[in-house]
């Protein structure tokens, strides 16, 4: 997904392919200087297109003792030291690399180049080849679908927000603004960091100009779900997640790379909202027609359940995963929804973050150990359901706004939502990774 921002996935230490250690007996094969091209090739990879730190350094441990190199890893959001040969003699090879941005496909394909790398099915060698044939490959989708995979996500958000029919409708098109803007600042890098808070201006005030000549009053509401895909709740989530794991720098460093993207997008959505009713009540005047045009009919019981199937194929697209890993995407997205939804409604909406999550992560971790795939083509589809991302997203815009209070206890909730989610990604992989030793 090269034009999208839904900020990079999350996989705590799951026991899939990638972390499985060589079978008892078998014979490491001796360091080669070809050995230690294809891990160093293959921490670049994995880093580009979104394995998270504490994944990544386990992969590569795993992989380097596998092909008898002694190494030593260290991962951050923006840079990968990796150590190799004994101590007093170590070298040390440090890459500087952008924060990578989530392509499943690839990441599907390191994970399958990995494992048979490990089983000596094919040699460093061909595995440094098939990494620079997938290097070469044109992108996954091409750029029309990615475009409607935004109008699918934007319009999917609406109906889970719960607004009138029409609304569906505006928060399609702002879902389109989003994918040509963030598409068309992505091409330039002296506009590539800029694109959350460009957006989020442009989409904002078309959103409430359209608020104020149709008189719907979801301006808000619209808005976020035409910028859901940008907002950084999964990158939230990861950063927890490494600092529950004791990956201090990269946590921290990706922490602060969330809070500032919230920023951006508060400080856009502040400017777009005013621009957005100042130029709404001129065109209110001048096209009085338009006033109450919209459909304000309730949306339909099926709606919410409808969009619980498609929007799993939007991020299908988003992700840049194969389209044979749709069902499961699907399956990953409808559990964690459903177990969320239902436990929240019962026991509170930080135990149903942790259930979500939970069932995603273990559910993912026994797909991989079955079908020997890497876990997180499920589960990072299945926690963007869940992400706490519009939360925060209204405790900035709350901040902004000089409502500190409320925009307070919203940061707050955020957090603890984001500790369940992360307890519970723990959670799933603890209990899948004793029930295997207990099988074995």
């Amino acid at each position: 997904m090269n034009a999208t921002r839904p900020t990079p996935p999350v996989i705590p230490e799951t026991p899939d392919p990638l972390d499985m250690p060589p079978p008892s007996g078998e014979r490491a094969p001796a360091a080669s200087a070809v050995s230690r091209r294809f891990i160093l090739q293959l921490a670049r990879q994995l880093h580009r297109h979104g394995t998270p730190a504490h994944r990544l350094e386990v992969t590569l441990s795993v992989l380097a003792k596998r092909l008898g190199v002694q190494a030593e890893f260290f991962s951050t959001p923006t840079s990968i030291m990796v150590g190799i040969g004994e101590l007093e003699e170590q070298r040390v090879h440090l890459m500087r690399v952008d924060p990578g941005e989530p392509n499943l496909g690839h990441l599907s394909q390191l994970g399958e180049i990995t494992r048979l790398v490990m089983d000596g099915e094919i040699t460093p060698a061909e595995g440094l080849r098939r990494i620079d044939v997938m290097d070469a490959q044109p992108p996954a989708y091409p750029e029309w679908l990615t475009m409607l995979a935004f109008v699918l996500a934007s319009a999917t958000i609406a109906c889970f927000l719960k607004v009138r029919a029409g609304d569906v409708l505006v928060a399609s098109m702002l879902g389109l603004v989003t994918a040509v803007t963030a598409i068309t600042a992505s091409r330039w890098e002296s506009t590539r960091h800029v694109t959350e808070p460009f957006a989020a201006f442009i989409v904002t005030t078309l959103a409430f100009t359209l608020d104020k000549v149709l008189g719907t009053r979801t301006g808000y509401a619209t808005s976020l779900a035409g910028l859901a895909i940008l907002l950084p709740g999964l990158t939230f989530t990861v950063a927890l997640t490494e600092l529950s794991t004791r990956h201090l720098a990269s946590g921290t460093a990706r922490l602060s790379g969330a809070i500032v993207t919230f920023l951006g997008l508060g400080f856009g959505l502040a400017l777009g909202a005013k621009a957005g009713a100042a130029a709404g009540v001129v065109l209110a005047d001048l096209l009085p027609m338009m006033h109450g045009a919209l459909s304000r009919a309730v949306l339909p019981g099926w709606a919410e359940w409808t969009a619980l199937l498609v929007a799993p194929l939007a991020f299908t697209v988003l992700l840049s995963a194969r389209p044979k890993d749709a069902p499961y995407i699907v399956v990953a997205c409808a559990a964690a929804y459903v177990t969320s939804k239902f436990a929240g409604a019962a026991v509170g909406e930080e135990l149903g973050a942790f259930l979500g999550a939970f069932v995603v992560s273990a559910g993912s971790n026994v797909l991989a150990r079955t079908r020997r795939r890497v876990a997180m083509v499920t589960q990072v589809p299945g926690l963007l359901i869940l992400v706490p991302g519009s939360t925060g997203f209204r405790s900035m815009t709350s901040l902004l706004g000089q409502e500190v209070e409320t925009g307070i206890q919203t940061g707050v909730r955020v957090a603890i939502v984001g500790i369940s989610l992360a307890a519970g990604i723990l959670a799933g992989n603890v209990v899948t990774r004793a029930t295997n030793r207990v099988r074995n």
